[in-house]
């Protein structure tokens, strides 16, 4: 479940208690036969079910299903042929269920280097590891740039805030530094948002950037320091390629070249009093900083090694059966991939099974998809179900296929997401990420009303998950969506802190685990069918708020 630079800001929300509170001798691992007795215990069929996705998904023979490789394949294998069986239609390319998405791996082939150059003084070079790590472009095998550079703030542009980060440059042509980040005087989900890296780049070539370096702020520093880029400086980040093989990137031709430290910072803007003001007013926690040209160029160069990979999405539907609604399609999600094989744990065990995350959503999706079929009553507009790949490398997966579906992207009306849905505990309430952005908040409290379901607020709204799942990419898309979890009501919330501080992302995520409780699954699944049910055959389609933020940002139906 989300991407792994959010790991330590999961991490964080876990209690201190389960780092702080004495550890008890831990008890004899179970016996592999106590292990099999607990696994094949025997459940009600509704249980059983949906225990059987998982207990394949999650097994070790599919070490963690990590997108690109064979486990993952033959997981996608297993959900086509489950989808077939619960009566789905194919509804990927070439009138089959697969989806083939060509994954993009890349990362700097070299150091690089980033020259500083002004009139009067000789080049200064930075220092890798110390004043700057490279970042590889996608784009291309060779990146070189030689422009002249302007500071932008944090690089954000909020209209309706009357916020513009590059008042007073002009950037065309030019190299745009920003610091990292946004200031806290946002909302959670915008936020999130507006400190988004790739969102700021976007901005930057709207503007005609010739590129972007992204700075350590004195707020960052603290957060994160910069060694920790340092020591990660050549790992693989991944997107999806175009038709020509170029990676994609919402900034198309302006890269983002470099992180720069404080130190290096120093460096590029050595006499500028502009920094000076906005170093202090950083500091200061001024959430606006003023923008300003510099008198020197930077020059960069840098080498990209880029490797590709297929991996498929996995897509069915239930045709509707409403004349006039039809060709409107609700989208059903849910990620398939793991983080495959890793560090091992204090047992030794290297395999991430992604029980929880997201076997068990597929599961839902899986079970979801057979009760619209018993349920004898077609829906009334059409319903996809969907299983998308590489969402731990980035939402990469989701982000293909809405950016290329395989049904008309102006009929896509809705998505609902299922993201590692944690059923250690009874719930008593739904969370629907995203859902008091549009009309799909008030389906989703009628529909878990009619189960016995009802709808809890967001227990962390400063950690924007509506920006940070799968469901994310069809909002940018224009597309009203809402991403669901179990609730935290009381002592429900401790439940799920103790999975992420002790299993998410972890060898330890598996179906031997004893305090998984199967009649929550099936109670899950129950509360997301009445959900798609209700959208499915409601009269009017999905809309966003009007005014919402988003839907505006992205074109969304109602929002003007």
């Amino acid at each position: 479940m989300l991407r792994p630079a959010f790991t330590l800001a999961l991490l964080s929300l876990a209690p201190a208690l389960f780092a702080q509170e004495a550890t008890p001798a831990a008890p004899p691992a179970p016996s592999a036969a106590e292990d099999n007795a607990f696994i094949n215990a025997t459940l009600p069929a509704d249980q059983a079910a949906m225990k059987a996705h998982v207990m394949f998904l999650a097994s070790d023979a599919m070490k963690g299903r990590d997108a690109g490789s064979a486990e993952y394949e033959i997981a996608a294998q297993y959900v086509a042929a489950q989808f077939y069986a619960a009566g789905l239609k194919p509804a990927g390319t070439d009138g089959g269920y697969l989806q083939q998405v060509p994954l993009l791996s890349y990362r700097p082939a070299d150091k690089g280097t980033l020259t500083v150059t002004r009139a009067g003084a000789a080049p200064v070079s930075l220092e890798f590891g110390e004043d700057y790590v490279p970042l590889g472009d996608p784009e291309k095998a060779s990146t070189m740039i030689d422009a002249p550079m302007v500071f932008a703030g944090y690089g954000i542009v909020a209209p309706h805030l009357k916020r513009d980060d590059y008042k007073g440059v002009d950037a065309k042509g030019k190299i745009v530094a920003f610091f990292a980040g946004a200031p806290g005087n946002f909302d959670g989900e915008e936020r999130a948002h507006f400190g988004g890296d790739a969102n700021k780049a976007a901005v930057a070539a709207s503007k005609g950037a010739a590129g972007v370096v992204i700075l350590e702020s004195p707020v960052s520093a603290r957060v994160r320091p910069f060694s920790g880029r340092a020591d990660r400086w050549d790992t693989f980040d991944m997107t999806w390629a175009d038709a020509e093989g170029r990676g994609y990137v919402p900034s198309r031709g302006t890269p983002t070249l470099a992180h720069v430290s404080m130190d290096g910072a120093a460096k590029l803007f050595a006499g500028s009093k502009g920094w000076d003001a906005a170093l202090k007013a950083a500091e200061a926690g001024k959430p606006v900083l003023k923008a300003f040209a510099t008198t020197s160029s930077l020059a960069v160069a840098l080498k990209t090694e880029r490797k590709t990979v297929t991996s498929p999405n996995v897509a069915g539907i239930i045709p509707g059966s409403d004349p006039q609604l039809k060709d409107e399609v609700v989208i059903l999600s849910a990620h398939l991939d793991h983080v495959g094989v890793g560090k091992a744990d204090a047992s030794g065990d290297t395999i991430y099974n992604g029980a929880m995350d997201n076997a068990m959503g597929i599961a839902s999706l899986i079970e979801e998809a057979k009760r619209f079929q018993a349920s004898g009553k077609a829906p009334r507009r059409t319903i996809m179900f969907l299983a998308v790949t590489a969402e731990e490398k980035g939402l990469i997966g989701a982000d293909y296929f809405a950016n290329n579906p395989t049904v008309p992207k102006d009929k896509m009306v809705a998505n609902v997401n299922l993201d590692m849905p944690v059923i250690t505990y009874k719930f008593e309430d739904m969370i629907a990420f995203g859902a008091a952005r549009s009309t799909l908040g008030a389906t989703v409290a009628r529909a878990t009303a009619s189960v016995g379901v009802g709808v809890g607020t967001d227990p962390m709204p400063e950690q924007g998950f509506f920006v940070r799942s799968d469901h994310y990419r069809f909002v940018q898309q224009g597309v009203p969506s809402v991403f669901l979890w179990p609730g935290q009501t009381g002592e429900s919330g401790n439940a799920f802190n103790k999975f992420l501080a002790t299993r998410y992302h972890k060898p330890s995520d598996e179906i031997t685990n004893r305090d998984i409780m199967w009649d929550q699954g099936v109670r899950f699944i129950a509360a997301n069918y009445a959900i798609a049910r209700e959208i499915a055959d409601a009269d009017e389609r999905p809309r966003w708020n009007k005014g919402d933020f988003f839907g505006l940002l992205y074109g969304g139906y109602g929002a003007k």
